[in-house]
């Protein structure tokens, strides 16, 4: 093994020219070192796990540990080891996290989520509406790819979407990478604060709402939520909810600009479509962090107990063994939704059924009423999020026909 000085840093750093690409040490990873040790950007070692199934294992594995596993290993300055917050959904295992996730997994069943379809479907065609309304060119990520899963997640949650600078400024913060502690703190206070008062009103007289539904629901198992569980399900919920939807439709967006030539097969199967986007573009870009409570053996690798180790998303999802030519874009693949960007096993996306109906309305949508969409500026000067958790485009200024 190498000494410390030796571990090569975590690859973070994109291909040239190739946005849409997870970084290019993957792929060799994958064939000569599928289990590695790595330097983590915010300074300690973990090992690297590239390989589809073993990151399956890996998240599947109870042995393997969330707590304290949000985005310590990118974020210069937290502590890996720091006590979690209750209602950490994300980072509690075991009993407590199987608590809270059964009482919110009620909220995201596919059946509830169909509900709101035809929500979505207004809300799409409204901001629509609005963009053709005036002369272009407009940043799609501004004017339709960030309202239409905020307006979702405001409306499921109870929370005015007159407060979304609030929360969308400060959710930009917490999955920034390039913030110090002191901005994230900051940034996660204020969100709590403005968390803390809605919920505290909602238990005082709950609403039509998830999180009244919630207090009451668990009020009637005879295990209550207290007021710092509910902000922490909401601050997980109201960050999840928007971030990475808002980035699969930008970033989705530009995809099939740049492959007219498959546009029409997306458009034909729209569920489809959208698993094999979730698979190809994987926005949760630095992966999911894990704790081996105990000695485990990843493939061919034994992991000591106290190691601390990376599920690569976006490497498993390029794995030419589970999808034959991985690296090509294949609206016609065999089993597109096996693949992990919502995660695998108990700690899974409690929205993903909530994001595959928001990138199938809002791209079918934009796609047939605006079919001469095109970009308004060079590809090469676009701006992307390299320094944040969840990947996409800053801005998309596009065009179209009058």
């Amino acid at each position: 093994m190498p000494t410390q000085s030796e571990t090569p840093a975590l690859p973070t750093a994109r291909p040239a020219g190739c946005p849409f690409d997870p970084p290019a040490e993957y792929a060799a990873l994958r064939e000569t070192a599928p289990v590695s040790r790595v330097r983590c950007p915010a300074g300690f070692d973990t090992w690297l796990v590239t390989r589809y199934d073993d990151v399956r294992a890996v998240l599947a594995d109870p042995a393997l540990s969330s707590r304290g596993a949000s985005s310590v290993h990118v974020k210069a300055g937290l502590d890996p080891y720091a006590e979690v917050d209750p209602g950490s959904i994300i980072q509690l295992d075991g009993a407590e996290h199987a608590r809270l996730r059964k009482m919110v997994v009620a909220e995201f069943t596919v059946r509830r989520v169909e509900r709101l379809r035809e929500y979505v479907r207004e809300q799409v065609d409204r901001h629509l509406d609005a963009m053709l309304a005036k002369p272009g060119p407009a940043d799609l990520v501004r004017d339709f790819a960030l309202p239409i899963p905020s307006l979702v997640i405001c409306e499921l949650l109870g929370v005015p979407y007159a407060d979304r600078e609030l929360f969308q400024r400060q959710s930009s913060l917490l999955v920034s990478t390039d913030q110090g502690p002191d901005a994230t703190q900051k940034a996660y206070h204020e969100l709590a604060g403005y968390l803390g008062a809605r919920f505290a009103g909602k238990q005082r007289d709950p609403q039509d709402d998830l999180f009244s539904r919630l207090i009451v629901r668990a009020e009637d198992s005879g295990e209550p939520l207290d007021l710092d569980e509910l902000i922490m399900l909401g601050l997980s919920l109201l960050v999840a909810g928007h971030e990475t939807t808002a980035n699969m439709i930008a970033l989705s967006t530009l995809l099939l600009l740049e492959h007219p030539e498959q546009r029409a097969q997306a458009l034909a199967d729209p569920p489809r479509a959208v698993e094999e986007l979730l698979r190809y573009l994987s926005v949760v870009q630095f992966g999911v962090l894990r704790y081996a409570t105990e000695e485990v053996k990843v493939g061919e690798q034994t992991i000591a107990a106290g190691d601390w180790l990376i599920a690569a998303l976006n490497s498993a999802n390029r794995d030419d063994d589970r999808y034959p030519h991985a690296d090509q874009l294949d609206f016609a693949r065999e089993s597109p939704r096996t693949h992990v960007a919502f995660g695998f096993g108990a700690h899974q996306c409690l929205g993903q059924q909530l994001a595959r109906v928001e990138m199938q309305e809002a791209l079918t949508a934009l796609f047939r009423r605006i079919p001469d969409l095109r970009l308004a500026v060079p590809k090469e000067s676009l701006p992307y999020k390299h320094n944040a958790l969840v990947y996409g485009p800053e801005e998309l200024p596009v065009a179209w026909s009058a």
